[in-house]
């Protein structure tokens, strides 16, 4: 590792000011030193790559590997890089771990049962969580969005679409909790969900070989390639990291989405008249300008290199570890007009929010899905909305990877008391 990059003293990182609002600090990285080596609060050190151009060379090339085996410290940072729990769990074998061929093998396959046409068919579903969700708080005339609405939307909706049985889906309610607190549990917590949910996945598997259903592990147990088939770790695995990363970026897309919205009153309040004349277009790229300004991605997991190369201009030693900082490269003037300014008609919006390459998020356009529902739906059904809080109180969770509000204190006028002042 060479540390020449890394000689000039800039911001301080990962404190808790420095979550609150980091694009200050990635804004110097980016224009004195957009690829940093960075002793992270694990202890584990690693390049951060900042700027929009390396970051997405960075996310498509080859040397970069997901395989924590090239870490040339492995050591050291057990437990250290990944999912919390994955390792102890003996959940490693997914996607966002491994390299081609297994990669290209694994991917096709969980493609097959992960289609588009399953995405589309599960928007009523989607549509019908989301309206529950809402009625359950809406007559208080308050809420935490976090805790009523963004956290459990999509837990239950991927629980659906996996077929995880509605009787066991709470378990997996408090199981997710546990995983999204990024350290704020009991001690040991995380790792103790993991591994239950790991072994109730394994049971479910076995059920669903002897009686497949119409639902994503079913399809896994189902898809083949080649004459291959998914092992039964591999496929407990995919359903765990489909699971993980299937909800906590959506949790962490509409709170920080609403909380974005209800910081920029004339970009709701256009969608909102766009809303109300039955439009989808200003809706569609809103969560597209919603991922780029602020969201639920922070970092992208790590990569290793596997051979020496160079990004931006900077010598990387193979054994590197590699962190390609998405929030800052979204915001990188050289490629966005304007990044600092939330403009939900942005039409040349190439983010980087779901990734890039061959690792680009499988499951973007569920994500998208729910957040097109969960947006459209809040912004109608209660269009007063407004923070319960200054906004100088709100906390942002800890951890590395993803980027998410702990709770989003709101108020509006209940749905009925707003009927009966229309009616009058």
């Amino acid at each position: 590792m060479n540390e020449s990059a890394s000689d000039t003293p800039g911001p301080e990182l990962f404190s808790w000011e420095f979550a609150t609002d980091p694009y200050p600090a990635y804004a110097w990285l980016r224009e004195h030193a957009p690829v940093r080596w960075t002793t992270l609060p694990s202890g584990v050190g690693a390049w951060l790559v900042t700027r929009y151009g390396d970051a997405r060379e960075a996310l498509a090339e080859g040397r970069l590997s997901k395989n924590p085996v090239h870490h040339a410290e492995p050591a050291g940072a057990k437990g250290k890089t990944g999912i919390p729990g994955e390792r102890g769990a003996d959940l490693m074998t997914h996607l966002l771990n491994i390299d081609p061929p297994d990669h290209t093998r694994l991917r096709r396959l969980v493609s097959k049962a992960f289609t588009p046409r399953r995405v589309a068919e599960f928007a009523p579903r989607v549509r019908e969580l989301t309206d529950r969700f809402i009625d359950g708080f809406g007559p208080a005339g308050q809420a935490d969005l976090i805790h009523d609405f963004a956290f459990p939307l999509p837990i239950y909706a991927i629980c659906d679409l996996l077929g995880v049985p509605p009787e066991d889906q709470d378990d997996f309610r408090d199981w997710a909790g546990m995983m999204i607190r990024h350290g704020g549990g009991p001690r040991g917590g995380v790792a103790r969900s993991v591994k239950r949910m790991r072994a109730y996945l394994v049971e479910l598997i076995h059920r669903k070989r002897e009686h497949p259903g119409d639902d994503l592990i079913s399809g896994l147990i189902r898809a083949s390639d080649h004459g291959e088939h998914l092992s039964e770790n591999e496929a407990a695995a995919m359903a765990f990291i489909l699971l993980f990363a299937g909800f906590e970026t959506t949790v962490n897309l509409i709170g920080n989405g609403v909380h974005t919205l209800l910081r920029h009153p004339r970009q709701r309040a256009a969608l909102q008249e766009s809303l109300a004349r039955g439009e989808s277009d200003l809706l569609e790229t809103a969560v597209e300008e919603l991922l780029r300004y602020d969201g639920p991605v922070e970092l992208a997991t790590w990569r290793y290199a596997t051979a020496p190369l160079t990004i931006g201009g900077q010598p990387v030693a193979a054994g590197d570890p590699v962190l390609v900082v998405l929030a800052a490269a979204d915001r990188d003037p050289a490629r966005f007009d304007a990044p600092d300014t939330v403009d939900l008609a942005r039409r040349d919006n190439p983010h980087l929010g779901y990734g890039h390459g061959i690792h680009y998020c499988l499951g973007a356009p569920l994500a998208r899905l729910e957040a097109r529902t969960a947006l459209a739906s809040l912004l109608t059904r209660l269009p007063d909305l407004r923070l319960a809080v200054d906004p100088a109180e709100l906390r942002w969770r800890g951890g590395l990877i993803m980027r998410g509000l702990r709770t989003l204190p709101v108020e509006f006028t209940p749905e009925a008391d707003r009927t009966a002042a229309h009616g009058m």
